[in-house]
């Protein structure tokens, strides 16, 4: 069985390509935003619809740039929905928050039953190289996902206010340039919790892999290319283990 597009809608910033997947992956689909990145009062949603048995991977072309806001926030929204025996790979690169940025993020998945999901989502706060912290804005991320069609998993971040405080608490931040998250569902994803936790035991940063009902969890939380080094390691192990991919990201990551 072949997948293919059924439906596709797109409109300015975001773009969406579909270059020619490396040899052994599924189809995959690379959005683009034509603006260079994301300003105060900007709003993106993407919605996506795996179907029955299809599988695709879909990541960014690069880096996902959130600008300084003179006041209004910039709010994403991922919805996507996993039909049986469906496969999805959210993969987007990492989100760099300038100083002043203000992100309001919300990823919601739906996973039917036979539907399988590896999604991964980062943050780095500044423009490092440039040595620029995020220390004013704020950001609010928020996490649903649902199998069989019951709530599963709910979570939400939010760094607000005294932002160094946070930052510079070894009860909070402590320290870290990057955030990430992995999350794996399926009617197997428990089988790979070993999988998980011998791919990030020596990531150099803090690292940690759980179960919720019935989902895998990672998180990583350290300077960020330590944390890109070993999230991307994560996922090429998941990926090999649960679905029998090559163990290795989507080639736009690497250039």
């Amino acid at each position: 069985m072949v997948t293919a597009v059924s439906h596709l809608y797109q409109h300015d910033p975001c773009r969406v390509l579909f270059p020619r997947p490396a040899l052994g992956d599924p189809p995959t689909a690379v959005l683009l935003m034509t603006s260079g990145g994301l300003a105060g009062g900007d709003r993106i949603e993407i919605e996506l619809n795996v179907g029955a048995d299809a599988a695709a991977v879909v990541t960014s072309q690069a880096a996902e740039k959130v600008y300084r806001s003179l006041g209004p926030a910039t709010e994403t929204s991922v919805t996507a929905a996993i039909a049986a025996g469906g496969w999805l790979e959210w993969l987007p690169q990492e989100t760099i928050l300038f100083d002043g940025a203000r992100l309001r993020r919300s990823s919601a998945f739906d996973v039917a039953p036979g539907g399988r999901l590896l999604a991964a989502d980062m943050f780095v706060f500044g423009r490092l190289a440039r040595g620029e912290r995020f220390r004013r804005g704020s950001l609010i991320d928020r996490w649903c996902v649902r199998r069989d069609g019951k709530l599963r998993w709910i979570d939400a971040c939010m760094l607000d206010g005294d932002l160094p405080g946070l930052f510079t608490d070894p009860t909070a931040l402590g320290g870290a340039e990057a955030l990430a998250t992995i999350v794996l569902a399926g009617d197997a994803a428990a089988d790979f919790l070993l999988t998980a936790r011998d791919a990030i035991a020596d990531a150099g940063c803090r690292a940690g892999a759980t179960l919720v009902n019935g989902l895998l969890l990672a998180r990583l939380l350290g300077p960020a290319a330590v944390v890109r080094t070993a999230t991307a390691l994560a996922i090429g192990c998941l990926r090999e283990a649960a679905a029998g991919l090559p163990r290795r990201l989507p080639r736009v990551w690497y250039n």
